[in-house]
Formats: C-alpha cells, structure tokens, sequence
C-alpha cells in the first residue's frame, strides 16, 4: 500500500482538502512546476500557515498530509484547536478562503521549469500565483452527514518569492476551467508582436551569447550558480526572508518588461540594481576598445612645417654674417666725361649685418613604472616623436612670423638670434599695406590683397619664383571671387597662384591674427632659398637621455643651436590689410628704406 493510499484511507480525519499545487502551469512569476518535482513530499506532514508568516507561532493552524499526483500535490488539512486554528477553519467552511500555496525549498530549476524541490509548509493565502492551487472540498464530521464540496475555486497560489499583498493580482473565479490542460497553457503563448511576453518568451528571443550573460549576471547577483541542475541555496518562494542581493523571478521579470520597452537589457539591469545593493555592475560587460594606439596627436595644421624645413637654405656654421655695396646712390652711377674735366671716384657704402646662435630645446620627462607598464605601444618612442614634432614647429614659426612670445618671456626665442621673415629690416622685407573701408568685407578685402600682390611683386628681388604663405580664411575668400554674373574667377588654388605671379600657396595656421603699426598680416612672398638656418658641428638638432636615479625618472631633451636670417636685399614682401581707409577702392603703401645709414 503506498504512502498516497494510506492517506485517502485515512481521509475522514481531516477538515479539508485541496490541491496545494498543481503540474504544468505558469504561474505569475513565469515559473511552471513540472510533474514528481515535489515527489519526495509524498506522505509527509507539513504545518499549515497562514498566509506564510513563520515569525509567529500563533500562525501555524494546523497540519497539512501531502499526497503526490500525476496532476500536482494533494493536500489532507486539519486544524487545530487553537483560536486561529478555530477561525481559519470557519473561514474555510464559509468559503471566505479559498487559496492554498505552498513555501518550498531546496528548488532545481530547467530555465523556467522546477524539476525538484521541497514543500516545507501549505498555507492558507487570500491569493496566489498558481492558478491551480484551491481548495476543492470541506468535511463535515457527524453521523450521517455527506461531504459538502466547495468546488473550482479557482484561485491563484502564492509562491514565497512570490507578490508582496498588496501587489496580489485577483483572479475572478471560472468553475468551467477547473480542469486546466496543458494545451491551455499553448494558448497562452500568443504571437510575442500582439501579446504580453511571458519571461520565459523574453528569454528565447535572446542569442545565446546573451543567454550566457544573463546566466552570469544572476550567479553574480545570487552569488551561487543555476547552471542545469545545481542546487539553489536559498528559498526563492519565501517573501518574508528574501536575501540581500537576490534577484527573484519577479525581478527578472521587470528586467525583462523593461528591457522591451528601452530596447536594451543592460540598461535595464542597471536601472534595477539600486535596489539590490549591487555596485559597479558595469564590470561584466566588455571593456571598450582603444584604436588609437599609440593616442592620436591633437595638433595645429602642421603640413607647412615639412615644407618650410626643406625649402630653407642650411649652413654648417652658426653665426651668418651678410655683406652689401650699396651702388643704387648717384655718387655710384657711371659718369661722362668732358676734355679738360676732373674725373671723380666711384663712391658707394658697404653694409653689413651679423647674426649668432641661439638654443632651442624641447624637454620632456617619464616615470620608469610607467614606462614598464605601458605595453601597448612604445611610449618612448612617441614621446621622442612629439618632441621632434614641436620642436620643428617651433623653429619654422620663429623664422617666419616669430614665436609670439613677449620679450621679457624667459623661454622666448630671440629675434636677434633667428630673425622672423615678415618683421625684418626694410632691407630685407618690403612691407605693402592695403587700406581698405573700416566696414568691408571678406569679399572687399580679398581683391584689394590681390591687387597689392601682384603690385607690389616689382619690389621683390629675390630668387626665383617665389611663395605666398597666407591664412586659410584669405584663400577661401580669394577662391569665392565671383564677377558681375556669378562665376568664380579663380576654378582651384593654382590657377590662383598663377594670377599672383607666385609659385605656389601656403596656408599657415599660426599666421592668424598677427597684426603691427602696419596692419593684419595676410601674406609673406619669399623664396625660401634666400633665408638660411645655420648650426655648427654638434649644434645641429641632437637626442639625449638621462636617468634620475633620486626620482627614477627617464628624462630626454632635445635641442639645437642655430641662427637663421634672410641674407638677400628686397627678398620678401610682407602684404598687410588695415581697415582704416573712407571707400572700396582706397591706396596701397609700399615700405622701402630711403637711407640705409642705420642698417
């Protein structure tokens, strides 16, 4: 005789009866028990609760036998003669209750599905989350009385993980569905496009990459594994002593609802995380991915540099020393010659102009850990890069338009030492000033620049064909030249170049905004064979390392001594624009020394 046939045996002992739970139905939370998963509560006596509370003896009001089914648990309750016991009794025969639930542990879950656990006591609910979990007969003791069953009650039983009251969903009573079929659960799962999603269909939608994540992030948040048939360590029916930092179903499946409605699951597990004392959940996803490596340089136009380094004229001394005769005065001019007469002596004056070294340096310092920790890229390497870098542009600016530092500026670069192109002596640099209206535009100043260009290109007198370094913002005007009907006058920047009778253009970022007694600069005309850079033997642009063993520090300068200066007459022109003048089409004034006493 099994355990199950003694208890309906034994049937007349007992005050009620019902299904405690039943097999293969959704309950609220997304959990569906599965057949024999309480199998090894066949038999047992568990007590009967009200309403899960365990804190309070007076709570328990009675016992439950428990007999195990194809369909589910069934339960044989008896209460006791406590007052409780008493009352809960009459509620039951006056129908007043009618859900059961059950408090279990030791559960192993498939996915969604519980395969086993154990029952640990039934209680009396005023709902629940299993829709199968009612009471379907009350027994009247005495002689001659029948059973009088209260049938189909069909009320939802609560899972202690389960909703909190006051959050319980009612579900009214349907006596025509007493027998729930599996097929009714099929029914269930509707087209996700046109239902709500259980957790379970949220789940299979995702890949199984996604799956894998979601498996570790609730081993984390659980802080033990669900992995297949493992064993959970905690009660996740019980709501009164839920855990810190335990995600229950019903979490997951908030998770999940607000996972469809933002379209993201991280971002709904981290709205979620506040509540569960979990901090720094950003540690399980993956970390981003640099693709600078070695970091890119955040740096001023710097094609000109190249350019101006190799066009410039290179000595192997430092200190240049230019030497001029002046025959442009009359006393130099060849004379006629009248019989009788005086011949007199050609007369003209030497001029002279000296120029010496100064250094330049770029230093920079490492940490030796860091260095031995960086393994991305060779950090050496780079940093030496970036000296060499800054240090060629700062040497090309000095020799054209100059540092910009003051001079009382400690780190200035002299200008005695490396003469700047567009300031030079008047000997040297021809400075051109186009006045234009206090009120003129872009338009207005880019064709008066042009016209002082190609005017002013008698004065220049040096080699070749020369260069027109000017701002960016002077050649998009030049180019957006339109005439009477709106053509373009100027199709690309070399057919531009060809009309100011240069070579080539140059846009130097650090030309903007420089401005003098002369106006704003907006171009230089110079052939940058006419200007020499001079280093002597050792001076020349050189790498040191050095080691501070005080401060394990790797330490490395680079430097160079040089000179650098325009060394033919009238061999740039520096073309300014100033906003000073009373109409469109106002003058142009070319500087050009009328003595050379003070050279």
């Amino acid at each position: 005789m099994t355990k199950g046939e003694n208890l309906k045996m034994r049937s007349e002992g007992y005050d009620f009866s019902g299904w405690a739970t039943r097999n293969n139905i959704r309950c609220s939370d997304g959990r569906t028990i599965r057949r024999d998963a309480f199998k090894d509560n066949d038999g047992g006596r568990v007590p009967l609760v009200y309403n899960h509370v365990h804190n309070d003896p007076s709570n328990v009001i009675g016992h439950a036998d428990l007999e195990n089914r194809e369909e589910g648990v069934y339960m044989y309750g008896s209460f006791n003669d406590t007052p409780e016991g008493q009352r809960c009794k009459e509620l039951v025969k006056h129908g007043d209750v009618r859900a059961l639930s059950i408090y279990a542990n030791h559960l192993k879950q498939n996915g969604g599905d519980v395969i086993h656990g154990q029952i640990r006591e039934v209680s009396l609910v005023i709902g629940g989350a299993n829709p199968g979990a009612y009471i379907d007969s009350v027994i009247l003791h005495g002689d001659g009385v029948d059973e009088e069953a209260i049938i189909n009650f069909y009320e939802p039983i609560e899972l202690a993980h389960g909703d909190d009251e006051d959050e319980k969903e009612e579900i009214d009573p349907t006596p025509e569905d007493e027998e729930v079929e599996d097929s009714e659960e099929e029914d269930d799962e509707m087209d996700l496009e046109h239902a709500d999603k259980t957790v379970g269909d949220v789940f299979n939608t995702l890949t199984e990459e996604q799956k894998t994540a979601v498996y570790y992030i609730l081993s984390q948040l659980r802080g033990e594994k669900e992995d297949g048939g493992e064993e959970m360590k905690h009660n996740v029916f019980d709501t009164e002593d839920v855990q810190e930092n335990v995600l229950s179903h019903s979490d997951m499946e908030a998770i999940f609802a607000d996972a469809k409605r933002m379209g993201s699951l991280r971002d709904a597990v981290l709205e979620h995380t506040d509540g569960y004392g979990i901090s720094n959940i950003d540690y399980l996803f993956p970390e981003a991915k640099n693709l600078n490596v070695p970091p890119e340089f955040v740096k001023r136009e710097d094609d000109w540099v190249a350019g101006f380094m190799a066009g410039v004229h290179k000595s192997p001394f430092s200190r240049i020393k230019s030497m001029f005769a002046n025959i442009t005065e009359d006393e130099a001019r060849a004379k006629g010659y009248i019989k009788g007469n005086f011949k007199k002596e050609e007369v003209f004056s030497l001029l002279k102009r000296s120029t010496g070294p100064q250094t330049i340096y770029k230093k920079q310092k490492l940490d030796r850990d860091d260095v031995i920790d960086i393994t991305d890229f060779d950090v050496v390497a780079w940093i030496k890069g970036e000296m060499r870098l800054m240090l060629n542009e700062e040497i090309a600016r000095a020799c054209l338009v100059g540092d910009g530092r003051l001079n009382s500026d400690d780190d200035k670069i002299s200008e005695e030492h490396v003469r700047p192109i567009y300031n030079d002596h008047d000997f040297f640099t021809v400075k051109v000033t186009s006045h234009v209206a206090a009120n003129a535009d872009g338009a207005v100043k880019a064709a008066k620049f042009i016209k002082s260009v190609i005017r002013s290109r008698k004065s220049y007198k040096g080699s070749g064909n020369p260069t027109l370094f000017t701002t960016e913002d002077m050649v998009t005007e030049m180019l957006l030249l339109e005439d009477q009907i709106g053509r373009t006058l100027y199709k690309d920047v070399a057919e531009l170049a060809t009309k100011l009778r240069v070579s080539k253009i140059v846009t130097v970022p650090v030309m903007e905004g420089i401005t003098n007694t002369y106006g704003t600069l907006e171009g230089i005309i110079v052939n940058l064979k006419d200007y020499n850079i001079g280093a002597d033997k050792g001076g020349e642009i050189n790498m040191f390392d050095d080691f501070d063993i005080d401060y394990n520090q790797m330490k490395y300068l680079l430097e160079t001594r040089c000179s650098g200066a325009l060394t033919k007459p009238f061999s740039a022109i520096s073309v300014y624009v100033k906003n000073d003048g009373d109409g469109p089409d106002t003058s142009s004034d070319t500087t050009i020394p009328d003595s050379l006493e003070n050279f």
